[in-house]
């Protein structure tokens, strides 16, 4: 971890030259310079004093979102660069600043941006044929399907998995899932009282309603109330409650081996092997969501499988398409997929060639065990720096979480509100991460990430971190931060 960050004194008064610099580094163009300055005399002092600083209010990038911003529902609330464009685990914005990405779009980008391999894929495809309707066979759904079921019965030996719903989303695979573990009992007794779902709180399966409702989460669930009847929520981790929280009316029980969004939280192995051996018990179907912590981001293909247990269904999106929007659900041949009919279940964009193919090619390269052991091996430099960081700021960091390349600094209750200030200061030193639960950075970079790479980003953290605490004038909080979600 690097010492080197110094405080720099800033003169009271700015000359010519600094102002010039700022809107320089500040503008792409230069015939976008104004003449004049209208910028504040703080704003100027906040940007000469940091290397990466947000586009200002009279930027090119404000003028151009301000202008189109009344034509977008305002569902997020966005730190003001605007991404055009990306390399590898480098972002660049719209002024060509330059991010290194410890975010990976929220776990989505795992083989990087642009990246050639998957570029290819995209524009052949794309001139071969993009959609033809689930109304008839294209090549690529069952060549992905196959592909993704073969390759997980191969690294979790005994995986009961044989079949593949395609989807669009995350959301969308959670949704099937839930249909799925509804299903099953009313298929063997129309008339079964069977009928709830299990869910944990800290978890986050999605916005649509069935996978909302699956989400206790006081954020997102009272403005859309009600939810859909039939959902209770337990405790993560805790065993002994299992058995009283999944009754005989339990259909489904719906986890995340790590929960992302709720703060890095990793299952026990004892908890998940309680939720399996009571779902046998009451026949209710085991749903493992492992939308943002499967597909090799742990260092194993799914993250299941570290504890030996598996489930009946599992659920997959983000790092599946690297940003092409794909998700999947694979069912067991044992105790889901006897049940489910045709007609059950549907999609008009779902399973076409375009993203099946993108998404095999993609799902080929993540489950290469060479990839696997360079995240396990990657990882722990993050771990090591958290115990750096920990001695060096006393009493701002309390834990550690997660595994391979999917990791969470829970900062002290104390300091927890100023998660959001790091991820600003962070931002404008060339570093994007983003929050998860209360008060934890959350780092989901791309897994072809080098060790330079990490170790460069791990040094604007340190940086962010100082600058935070010890709370320096001439750096101000900036506004916008990144929703905490994925």
């Amino acid at each position: 971890m690097s010492q080197r960050f110094v405080l720099r004194a800033l003169p009271r008064q700015f000359t010519a030259q600094q102002v010039s610099r700022t809107f320089a580094r500040r503008y792409a163009s230069p015939a976008a310079v104004p003449v004049s300055s209208t910028v504040p005399e703080a704003e100027i002092r906040h940007e000469i004093s940091v290397p990466n600083p947000d586009p200002g209010p009279d930027s090119p990038t404000m003028t151009f979102l301000n202008d189109r911003a009344s034509y977008m529902v305002p569902t997020y609330v966005r730190p003001p660069p605007m991404m055009a464009k990306g390399e590898g685990c480098i972002l660049f914005d719209n002024e060509n600043r330059a991010y290194l990405d410890f975010t990976a779009g929220i776990a989505v980008t795992s083989l990087g941006h642009s990246d050639p391999g998957v570029a290819r894929i995209v524009a052949h495809q794309a001139q071969t044929l993009i959609h033809a309707s689930n109304l008839y066979y294209n090549p690529w759904t069952p060549e992905l399907s196959k592909l993704m079921v073969e390759e997980t019965r191969r690294q979790s030996p005994g995986s009961p998995l044989s079949q593949v719903f395609i989807s669009n989303s995350g959301s969308e695979a959670n949704e099937a899932a839930l249909k799925f573990a509804r299903k099953v009992p009313y298929e063997k007794d129309p008339n079964t009282t069977q009928r709830d779902i299990v869910s944990f709180h800290g978890s986050f399966h999605g916005r649509t309603y069935g996978s909302l409702s699956a989400t206790p989460n006081k954020k997102y669930q009272p403005p859309f109330a009600p939810m859909l009847p039939g959902f209770r929520y337990g405790n993560y981790n805790d065993v002994e409650a299992v058995p009283h929280l999944i009754t005989k009316d339990t259909a489904g029980v719906i986890v995340e081996p790590i929960q992302g969004e709720g703060g890095i939280n990793v299952a026990s192995t004892e908890f998940l092997q309680a939720l399996r051996k009571r779902c046998d018990e009451v026949g209710a179907i085991l749903i493992f969501d492992e939308i943002q912590c499967g597909l090799s981001r742990t260092g194993d293909l799914w993250a299941h499988t570290a504890s030996g247990v598996h489930p009946d269904v599992l659920t997959t999106a983000k790092a599946l398409g690297n940003g092409i929007p794909v998700g999947a659900t694979l069912v067991s041949s044992e105790t889901v997929a006897p049940y489910i009919k045709t007609g059950d279940h549907g999609t008009t964009f779902g399973g076409n060639p375009f993203s099946c193919r993108v998404a095999h090619h993609v799902f080929t390269r993540l489950s290469e065990p060479n990839l696997q052991e360079e995240v396990r091996i990657k990882s722990t430099l993050f771990f090591s720096a958290y115990d750096i960081m920990k001695e060096k700021y006393p009493g701002v960091l309390t834990a550690v979480r997660g595994r391979g390349l999917i990791v969470g600094y829970q900062m002290s209750d104390e300091h927890k509100s100023k998660a959001t200030e790091v991820i600003t200061a962070a931002r404008e030193r060339g570093l994007l991460i983003i929050t998860a639960g209360d008060g934890v950075i959350r780092i989901v970079p791309p897994l072809i990430i080098t060790a330079e790479e990490i170790n460069k980003g791990l040094e604007i953290l340190d940086e962010a971190m100082a600058v935070v605490f010890t709370k320096p004038d001439e750096v101000k909080k900036t506004k916008g931060q990144q929703e905490m979600v994925g």
